[in-house]
């Protein structure tokens, strides 16, 4: 028989779960009956508007070739509000966007506070032209085109600057536009030829933009080239479109990736609503294909910035067979600050993981380290207060890097203060696509 002492903890940890339980039915996850039913009724309206079917909406080509790209279809679709639709008119004409159907299908568009639709249209906000348009000197860092080396055994291949969805608080936002291409053959050339030049290198990840916007074939080749290189031990892909186009993991997809073993995929989720039953399916094919599957998430004021979104996410993760592997402190590029948050909320929130729920839920908080100076873990060992606003970051290299951390205000009082940068007399049916050229 259980002692009392027993029985008092396990009615503790009982009401820790409780208080956690009553938090998190605040936030709708994507397997919710409310998010499926309202995204099945916006999937409607975008087949009507582009008179399709559930074939074509089960299509990855049809949902690549049919993203939404301008302030029209948002109002021929969802009735979006004149506000909105200049706010979103007048941002577009300076950052390029795109969002696939799928995924605008789960967008509350007249929202501009929606987790989804901070994450995936544009915001007044990015008009405060804050930040560096690279700051991770990516330009300094690339020995070969289309590679990127900061690490002695690793290197990156970016194979393409197009995605489904441009995220709006993406490191590369300097390299989107509606130029959309994939790299040249010849470009393809020098990245294969330095890494087969550099014997140190084992460890190659594929990214972008995004590979599986590629078509099979296109991918298959590189990938080929790649496992080719004797010293080239596991080959990493990282990827958003379970989480955008998730219709673009089929069969075909998950049996050529099943020939270049050991290969990884990480994955980008960042809401516990973009965990619909779709991208958990897709998730699980990878997964059966014996893809391992590691996500990387940002920490984003408005999104994410709260520890029960947090845990309830990490949760919906291992169930999709996905091990959450980064938390990103966001990055200081150009109109994409209102994203960041204060590194002390970010510990909070690591913290508040830890014992709430597995390790195996819990992924490392991590701050690349300003100009390419790598990943650091936000931890006691790894960085040392200097104010309240400036604290030292210990590299891989054991390089000391000062970093500064703001406070965020609350992302309502940025976007109320920042919302008179539009144009009254911005054109809300513009085409985004002749504007951005």
């Amino acid at each position: 028989m259980a002692n009392f002492e027993s029985l008092q903890r396990s009615l503790a940890l009982d009401e820790i779960a409780a208080r956690h339980k009553q938090a998190a039915a605040r936030i709708v996850k994507g397997t919710d009956a409310v998010a499926i039913q309202m995204a099945e009724q916006k999937k409607r309206q975008l087949l009507a508007h582009f008179g399709a079917s559930a074939a074509d909406w089960d299509d990855p080509h049809w949902q690549l070739q049919h993203r939404i790209c301008d302030v029209q279809t948002l109002q021929a679709v969802f009735e979006l509000d004149e506000a909105r639709a200049r706010e979103i008119a007048a941002v577009g004409a300076r950052y390029f966007w795109t969002v696939s159907p799928y995924y605008l299908s789960l967008v509350d568009a007249n929202d501009p506070f929606d987790p989804l639709g901070l994450i995936s249209l544009p915001n007044a906000l990015e008009l405060r032209f804050q930040g560096e348009p690279d700051p991770m000197s990516e330009s300094l860092t690339n020995p070969a085109d289309s590679v990127t080396r900061r690490y002695p055994d690793r290197a990156i291949i970016n194979v393409t600057n197009r995605c489904a969805v441009y995220c709006r608080f993406c490191q590369r936002k300097r390299a989107i536009s509606p130029a959309e291409r994939n790299k040249s053959n010849e470009s393809l050339d020098a990245a294969i030829a330095y890494i087969a030049a550099h014997a140190s290198i084992r460890d190659v990840l594929i990214t972008g933009g995004d590979p599986l916007t590629l078509e099979i074939d296109e991918l298959e080749a590189i990938l080929a080239r790649v496992r080719e290189i004797s010293h080239v031990e596991i080959i990493r892909l990282g990827t958003r479109i379970p989480v955008t186009v998730p219709q673009r993991i089929d069969a075909a997809l998950t049996e050529m990736l099943k020939r270049y073993h050991p290969l990884f995929i990480n994955t980008h989720f960042n809401h516990p609503r973009e965990l619909t039953p779709d991208a958990m399916a897709a998730c699980g094919r990878l997964a059966d294909a014996g893809i391992p599957l590691g996500n990387q998430s940002v920490l984003l004021n408005g999104v994410n910035n709260d520890k029960h979104v947090m845990l309830l996410l990490c949760r919906e993760l291992l169930r999709a067979r996905v091990r959450p592997y980064y938390l990103f402190q966001a990055k200081n590029v150009i109109s994409t600050t209102h994203f960041i948050c204060d590194i002390r909320d970010g510990i909070e929130i690591v913290g508040f993981l830890r014992g709430n729920t597995s390790g195996l839920a819990i992924p490392t908080y991590i701050v690349n380290a300003p100009h390419g100076w790598g990943k650091v873990p936000l931890n006691p060992s790894r960085c040392k207060w200097l104010d309240e606003r400036e604290l030292v970051l210990h590299t891989w290299e054991g390089k000391e890097i000062r970093y500064h951390s703001d406070a965020t205000p609350d992302i309502r009082a940025l976007h109320e203060a920042f919302r008179h940068a539009i144009p009254d007399g911005s054109d809300p049916a513009a085409d985004m696509r002749t504007i951005c050229k």
